[in-house]
């Protein structure tokens, strides 16, 4: 009998204490599926806004791309023959896609490295430092069209400033902006004062002050000078954002040449700086051809994801992470 009692009391013993188990499993249930929900609440403006305004954008133009369209009527569908016709060589897609990438590596290098500079100096420890950062982040600032439009002037061939302080020296100051190569000095001097390297250069200031001192420190004990552990003391320690920062300035490049490159050259001399965002525009808004135009964004689209995945997967074992 009083082993049936005992038997009797354990199995309610084990009746509680699943009972209890299982309240409490679905109580920590009942918070993961909280807080869950409370993640995607605060997400739910960036998917929204991206559903909205990428993601839809991208999926119409795609659609669009797939149709000949003039802005008049209903758009006609003809499948790939968009695609077709820019790879078929009759068009100027693939100069103009050399041209694009040309101007993105020489964009890319200038940007990148002059915030990279600008970092270093605001580094050094000197007076006044918060006030030189601000006349280096100035022309950042600047709206695209007046520092183009001050470029222009600089530039000019008889009233420009450059060919002026060249006269002075005895040299007759060619026309920078028509021709179809010094155009590319212009526009590389002009890469210097867009937003990417002022925000890239505040990035790039902050990463510098993370890298610990004490590996200066036993570099310059070891006899390392300041090349050197720029070399190998800066540089692996702040890989990640050098790497964020170069992506940023890729797809910037793709992105932004139209803010630049439009009231600077218009795509002169010729065709030497036509991108791939001029010839968009001209095929959108000039000839009314939406069909090619979104096919064109299309393939900005794919190329620019492309190139960023490339980037992260060949710098896998360069960028320094610890």
């Amino acid at each position: 009998m009083l082993v049936e009692e005992r038997a009797f009391s354990l199995k309610k013993k084990r009746e509680v204490a699943m009972k209890n188990l299982s309240k409490g499993k679905k109580a920590k249930n009942r918070q993961s599926l909280k807080d869950t929900l409370t993640a995607y609440g605060f997400l739910s403006p960036w998917v929204i806004g991206f559903i909205f305004f990428t993601g839809g954008p991208i999926l119409l133009s795609f659609l669009l791309s797939l149709t000949k369209w003039n802005l008049l009527g209903q758009p006609k569908f003809v499948g790939l023959e968009n695609y077709q016709q820019l790879f078929s060589g009759s068009s100027d897609f693939l100069n103009t896609l050399k041209i694009t990438f040309l101007f993105t590596l020489l964009n890319v290098f200038v940007t990148v490295s002059a915030s990279l500079f600008l970092a270093v100096l605001l580094n050094f420890k000197v007076r006044f430092i918060g006030i030189f950062q601000f006349f280096y982040f100035v022309p950042a600032v600047m709206p695209s069209v007046v520092m183009t439009s001050c470029f222009i002037l600089m530039f000019n061939n008889q009233l420009g400033v450059v060919n002026y302080f060249l006269s002075t020296v005895g040299i007759t100051g060619p026309n920078w902006l028509g021709d179809a190569n010094l155009v590319w000095v212009v526009v590389g001097i002009a890469s210097v004062f867009t937003f990417s390297t002022g925000q890239m250069m505040l990035i790039f200031n902050s990463s510098l002050k993370e890298v610990p001192i004490e590996l200066y420190e036993a570099a310059h004990l070891d006899g390392a000078n300041a090349w050197q552990r720029f070399k190998n003391v800066t540089l692996p320690s702040i890989s990640p954002i050098l790497l964020f920062n170069t992506v940023v300035a890729t797809v910037n490049s793709f992105n932004g040449a139209f803010t630049l490159l439009f009231p600077l050259t218009g795509g002169g001399p010729g065709n030497a700086t036509k991108v791939l965002s001029l010839l968009i525009y001209e095929k959108a808004f000039k000839q009314f051809d939406m069909g090619t135009a979104s096919t064109l964004a299309f393939i900005m689209f794919i190329i620019v994801a492309v190139i960023s995945i490339l980037q992260f997967k060949l710098s896998d074992d360069k960028v320094n992470y610890g």
